[in-house]
């Protein structure tokens, strides 16, 4: 199969070309940089608030109950006034919330603050997927993995950098949010030019939801698998490795990192991966290596093999889910824009889902049971390689 075929996109536009590529690329960036910067404030709330666990998962739970209910109609809001104005507008909503986020004083203030911040970062999220898309479509050749790739960079630039602005330069959580913001801002505002004004004119006439069907189900149950082993990863990769393998918590401390650093490398070099390979043995091969990844987590009984079952589940991982999104925007069963809404959406569920999941499975069985299941679902979705065709 080709790696790119046609899309039913709007052909009365001049298609894009470098200028898109790179812009792509940056609002990757920049999501990336916003999305994990929030992470090293999360414990600074916490204690300027005076909260408990659970008052601190109900508040982070604003955070995905904004993106869910803003990612299903984000499709149709590209469809009527284009990729440029929906991510710019979402952008700009996004990074005025994050200082908010730092300095919120109560948890009714924070909780509205995560939850627009939430809204607005589904809405980027989808938009600048639907892009992708496009974009990818036009310059023949894949290009969804490098894009993904830079949203994983940018997490690693995002987390690292509010956390070294905090802890080395001595600032506020409120200038170092404000810093990241005005340098995600400085660069939305140099991508403008190279978003795309148009979005999916086969949707324009829609519903503002739709329920996925089809080939776009299966699609979003993959990406929904996906997403629910890599949450599991990022919150329960540190729990297992102190609780089960013994390790202290430096040690443990690096199975997200070895994660994180894989599956960033694996993007990066995953358009070639898949010119070389086809998408089918990149799903394949990926859901097998990811599954092979939790085994060795689960069977060997070493702290430092675990650390290297992480690195195989980032690698296994990294490729998945941007082939996934580009087998979306060339489905026949929904239009392109409403069947990446439709994927984005699941996916999004799992990410939230897992490790309440595995929490709950963890308490009825054991935690290594639960890790069972994660490389089950890997499996499932090697398994599921005709996707791809």
């Amino acid at each position: 199969m080709s790696a790119v075929t046609t899309l039913a996109f709007a052909t009365d536009r001049i298609p894009s070309g470098r200028r898109e590529q790179l812009a792509t690329r940056v609002i990757f960036l920049v999501v990336g940089i916003v999305m994990a910067g929030f992470a090293p404030l999360v414990p600074l709330a916490k204690l300027r608030l005076g909260l408990d666990e659970g008052a601190l998962g109900l508040l982070l739970l604003c955070l995905g109950l904004g993106s869910i209910f803003a990612m299903p109609i984000t499709g149709i809001l590209t469809a009527r006034w284009g990729c440029r104005a929906v991510i710019a507008v979402a952008s700009v909503i996004m990074i005025g919330a994050f200082p908010f986020l730092a300095i919120a004083d109560s948890w009714l203030s924070m909780a509205v603050a995560i939850a627009v911040f939430g809204a607005s970062l589904g809405t980027v999220d989808v938009a600048m997927n639907i892009q992708a898309v496009m974009v990818e479509r036009d310059s023949g050749r894949p290009m969804m993995s490098g894009f993904h790739g830079l949203f994983s960079l940018g997490g690693i630039a995002g987390a690292g950098g509010i956390s070294a602005l905090l802890a080395l330069g001595g600032l506020s959580p409120l200038v170092a949010a404000i810093v990241v913001s005005v340098v995600s801002l400085l660069l939305v505002g140099l991508s403008l030019g190279g978003l795309l004004p148009y979005g999916d004119n086969g949707q324009e006439k829609s519903p503002l939801f739709v329920l996925p069907k089809g080939g776009v189900l299966l699609l979003g149950i993959l990406c929904l698998l996906t997403f629910l082993a890599e949450g599991s990863v990022l919150d329960w990769s540190a729990v297992f490795l102190t609780s089960v393998r013994g390790a202290d918590i430096g040690l443990a401390g690096l199975g997200y990192a070895a994660f994180a650093v894989a599956m960033t490398g694996g993007r990066l070099a995953g358009d070639r991966i898949r010119m070389a390979l086809g998408e089918r043995r990149v799903i394949v091969f990926g859901g097998l290596i990811g599954a092979i990844g939790f085994a060795v987590v689960l069977l060997v009984p070493s702290a430092h093999a675990g650390l290297v079952g992480y690195f195989l589940v980032g690698i296994g991982a990294s490729n998945l889910v941007p082939v996934l999104f580009s087998a979306a925007g060339r489905t026949r069963d929904m239009s392109p824009g409403l069947a990446i809404t439709a994927v984005s959406t699941l996916g999004y569920l799992g990410l939230l889902a897992g490790p309440a999941l595995i929490g709950f499975v963890a308490h009825l069985a054991t935690l290594p049971f639960a890790f069972v299941l994660l490389s089950a679902a890997m499996l499932m979705v090697a398994a599921s390689y005709k996707v791809a065709k």
